[in-house]
């Protein structure tokens, strides 16, 4: 019995591949064309955000949302991961949405400022929204 349970154990192992399987990957932040904010935030209350960002290629696709917080101000981008090893990429231009939610914890007012690229002197550009919170 301990003879097959070692057998099968030894095929297991070494049937198992741990070989890169060569996929070459970065991410890259993507402008955001447009951004869909409430008019106001309700304190405490949990609101929708939705971004309207263009896929470059068919090796584009969507990762995640890049969001930082500084004060009452937010920095927000759109994350692509890039498959790089494809080799058929084929530019193309589809608009996509992703979205988040955000809580408005602090009275005031909330600034997002949505990263639209850059410019031919390579400073950022931004959409920025204020967006007043009420209680």
């Amino acid at each position: 019995m301990k003879k097959i349970i070692c057998i099968l154990f030894a095929f297991i192992l070494f049937s198992c591949s741990i070989e890169d399987d060569n996929l070459d990957t970065h991410f890259e932040i993507i402008p955001v064309e447009s951004a869909v904010l409430p008019d106001e935030f309700v304190l405490g209350n949990l609101h929708l955000i939705t971004l309207t960002y263009l896929r470059q290629s068919t090796c584009h696709a969507y990762n995640d949302i890049y969001y930082v917080a500084d004060s009452n101000e937010r920095t927000v981008a759109v994350i692509n991961i890039v498959f790089d090893s494809n080799g058929n990429c084929e530019e193309i231009s589809d608009e996509l949405e992703a979205s988040f939610n955000f809580r408005a914890t602090n009275p005031g007012s909330y600034i997002f400022k949505f990263w639209q690229g850059t410019d031919d002197d390579g400073e950022d550009l931004y959409l920025t929204v204020e967006v007043p919170v009420v209680e």
